[in-house]
């Protein structure tokens, strides 16, 4: 659907190759979202003035590409939208947890990539407790939170650990909080941007899954092999892992939430995929919840921080600014037609005859 003046985006368009290519946002195996998402960054580092970064493949043969930062800005810190952003990004590479898997190039200089999304969105919470508190309210209808206590970058609640999931599966932010009865309860974040779910994955999941995949009364079919692959393990695992914290009794609840841009279709699919193997939640049970990055931005602006709340927008869902590029691309090819000026036609004038003599 082609998009109209004053209504929300419905449908990302397919990039003109030359377009991709003026901005250096042209990569052959992108998706329709992803070259999108590629392009939109593009936009936003020139518009901040940014210096362009380089990717050197296994061929040596190093380009620039649009959707990269050089080192110099990223270690400015220039993948952040703050300054504060980029010092809490900074403490969270100081102070990782042992055996967190934080790739700090990604992280600094790759403006698609979903961790420097993470911190983005979540660095203000980290800021201010009582604004994570009022957020999270607003994304979790229904959640009793009295405070919150701490928010975590990559977090592992017991990495390798044999109780829970016994390997280095990690969420990628996490929030602990106090309930009004004064129990704990938990957070995990799943954050995703222009990825697709078929990133690379274990190539195969140790026995514990199984053990928990049984146990936690999460699924309809808990041995199912769709669980255990692209573009669902990851979902899968670290949705068990949530539920193992609280079957320890680290947590007396949790809630596993995936935030991805709404219009990321790979994305999103996966999540109504996901969501058709689970059995309805009960008391004990971790729920899954499917929350658009739209609805986060909306939550800021619901708690007053209407400055981030455009920050997060303009940075990673100003799709308008990718139809007006294409758009801009289509008019200027659009040819102008030859035109001949029609003449009118002439009028035929009645002729006239003598009367003829009687």
């Amino acid at each position: 659907m082609i998009p109209v003046n004053n209504k929300p985006i419905e449908q990302l368009p397919i990039i003109p190759t030359a377009v991709l290519m003026k901005h250096r946002a042209y990569e052959e195996f992108d998706n329709r979202f992803r070259s999108c998402a590629r392009l939109l960054q593009s936009l936003w580092r020139q518009n901040q003035k940014l210096p362009i970064g380089t990717f050197i493949p296994r061929n040596g043969r190093k380009r620039t590409i649009g959707s990269l930062i050089s080192t110099a800005a990223g270690a400015e810190g220039r993948n952040f939208l703050t300054p504060a952003i980029a010092e809490f990004a900074r403490l969270a590479v100081a102070y990782q947890e042992r055996d967190a898997l934080i790739d700090k190039n990604r992280l600094f200089t790759n403006l698609l990539s979903s961790m420097p999304l993470a911190l983005n969105a979540c660095g203000p919470l980290h800021q201010d407790l009582d604004l994570a508190a009022r957020v999270l309210r607003a994304i979790i209808p229904g959640i009793d939170i009295k405070a919150v206590l701490d928010v975590l970058v990559e977090h592992g609640p017991g990495r390798k650990d044999r109780t829970l999931t016994g390997d280095r599966s990690a969420f990628d932010m996490a929030f602990i909080y106090e309930r009004s009865d004064g129990q704990r309860g938990l957070v995990a974040c799943e954050f995703k941007y222009s990825e697709t779910g078929t990133e690379p994955a274990p190539p195969e999941l140790n026995p514990r899954y199984t053990d928990l995949a049984h146990s936690s009364g999460l699924f309809r079919e808990p041995d199912h092999a769709a669980l255990r692959v692209n573009p669902l393990q990851q979902l899968f695992r670290e949705h068990l892992l949530a539920q193992a914290t609280v079957m320890r009794g680290d947590y007396a609840e949790a809630h596993f939430v995936l935030i991805a841009p709404r219009l990321n279709h790979l994305v999103q699919n996966s999540a109504a995929l996901y969501a058709s193997f689970l059995t309805a939640p009960v008391q004990g049970q971790v729920p899954f919840i499917n929350v658009h990055l739209e609805q986060l931005v909306d939550a800021y602006g619901w708690a007053g921080e209407h400055a981030h709340a455009t920050a997060l927008h303009d940075r990673y869902l100003a799709w308008e600014r990718v139809d007006e590029v294409v758009r801009a691309a289509v008019k200027a090819k659009t040819p102008v037609w030859p035109t001949e000026q029609i003449k009118a036609p002439k009028t035929a004038t009645a002729k006239t005859s003598k009367p003829k003599a009687a």
